[in-house]
């Protein structure tokens, strides 16, 4: 087949071929699978079909793919026994005195639940199920509420631990645990910037978050303070957790082993581990792992034909070399290839689609940024937060318009993301501009280890 076609119109053919077999409806993982395979099998004869089955072999020898099921485990362990709930009532009081405090109460909860899950999903589940029917009862402005609960479950895929990290790290061969601290300050960066303006934007406008009345606040001291023994629990199994991992006492594999753990005696500790409760987990538990794990097989032999190709390289002298682009620039234009996919696409067919050529690439722009792939990783990550919530297909978007009342039309779905989107664009640049708010912390924990 080289004989008559170059190597850059054979990596064209796989993603033209690769997207049109997704515009039939296929699963991603099979669609990039089965053209990944048909590639090797046709350039490189019997032996070609020894690739996928490589690629297998590669996964299933993964350690740290263990991490996979027992963080998702323990995120829909803490969230279907009903923790969730009790975090939410210490919020509403601590914070409900002030103009949109219940919205800024929202985002806390979603950066708890961010915390103690790594998806997106959960949050939006608990998002829609307590605070949406709560916000709405004390007049909140429904696009306000729904770009709220949107803009703040995207926060699962950036703070640690993180699915989508995980994901990336596994793909780019970098290590998770550098990845899950890098995510740490983009996150609370945009959270901050997300409480900043339902601040501002309800100071300005009382009647887009009304404050709540003061015979509601007024409790004595000791009974909000007994409200916050609603985060010990997670908060205890998070830090345990993490700081286990961060002081060398345990590798990244036996850190989420303690997390699952933990969140299964948690749930016994509230009385709530009934047997409906542990159904619905193991069957979320596995259908999530199962689908990661399809997707990575399917991005492991993709990515060996594509890398067998030399697309990378030609790829490369194309861009720098003959168009003559910066690394700024193509780096800058990779970003928005990203965000135009985004509105198509989901997180996880984004990365597959592309990691065979961004992440080589960005290995060899000389962009003057240390860990330049683990930085990266953050900014896709940023990238798969602002496709969750692009129009016309971001996956925030129908999840909300399925959990949310009748009378929420799919504009005003639209309309409510506008600002959040914004705000992710100018954090995004900001982590550009300043690449050590990725960098800083993993930096300082590995070099005083």
């Amino acid at each position: 087949m080289t004989d008559f076609l170059s190597y850059e119109m054979i990596a064209l053919l796989m993603f033209s071929s690769m997207m049109m077999s997704m515009l039939t409806g296929q699963r991603v993982f099979a669609t990039i699978g089965f053209v990944g395979v048909v590639a090797a099998a046709v350039l490189w004869g019997n032996g070609g079909f020894e690739m996928g089955f490589s690629a297998g072999m590669k996964l299933m020898k993964w350690y740290p793919l263990l991490t996979l099921p027992l963080f998702i485990y323990m995120g829909y362990m803490l969230s279907e026994s009903g923790i969730a709930e009790d975090l939410y009532k210490a919020f509403h009081v601590w914070f409900g005195g002030m103009p949109g405090g219940l919205a800024v109460g929202t985002i806390g909860l979603m950066v708890v639940i961010s915390a103690m899950n790594g998806l997106s999903v959960a949050g939006m589940a608990i998002g829609a199920s307590i605070a949406l029917p709560e916000l709405l009862r004390r007049g909140y402005d429904k696009i306000m509420v729904s770009g709220v609960i949107q803009a703040g479950s995207s926060l699962g895929i950036l703070i640690p631990p993180s699915v989508v990290l995980v994901l990336y790290g596994m793909i780019a061969r970098q290590p998770v645990s550098q990845l899950w601290l890098a995510g740490v300050f983009p996150g609370l960066l945009l959270a901050t910037l997300f409480c900043i303006y339902i601040i501002i934007r309800c100071r300005l406008n009382p009647a887009l978050g009304p404050a709540l009345p003061k015979e509601e606040r007024d409790m004595p001291m000791r009974e909000k303070l007994k409200l916050l023994q609603a985060g010990i629990l997670p908060f205890l199994i998070f830090f345990l957790m993490m700081g286990l991992f961060l002081m060398g006492i345990t590798s990244l594999v036996e850190s989420s082993a303690v997390g699952a753990l933990g969140a299964l005696f948690a749930a016994w500790f509230k009385g709530r581990l009934t047997k409906a409760v542990w159904n619905r987990v193991l069957e979320q538990t596995l259908g999530i792992s199962c689908m990661f794990m399809w997707i990575i097989l399917a991005a492991l032999c993709f990515g060996a034909v594509f890398d067998g190709l030399g697309a990378v390289r030609a790829i490369e002298n194309l861009l720098v070399n003959d168009i003559g682009l910066t690394p700024w620039q193509i780096l800058i234009m990779m970003q928005l290839s990203f965000l135009v996919m985004g509105a198509f696409l989901d997180d996880t067919a984004m990365l597959v689609i592309v990691a065979p050529l961004y992440i080589p690439l960005v290995g060899k722009l000389d962009l003057g940024v240390d860990n330049a792939l683990i930085w990266y990783g953050v900014l896709y990550t940023i990238t798969c937060q602002i496709a969750y919530m692009t129009p016309p297909f971001g996956y925030n978007l129908f999840l909300m318009k399925a959990m949310a009342p009748p009378d929420f039309r799919l504009i005003d779905i639209y309309r409510s993301v506008v600002p959040f989107v914004l705000i992710m664009l100018f954090g995004m640049v900001i982590i550009m501009i300043f690449p050590q708010i990725a960098t800083w912390l993993p930096s300082q924990i590995y070099l005083r280890g």
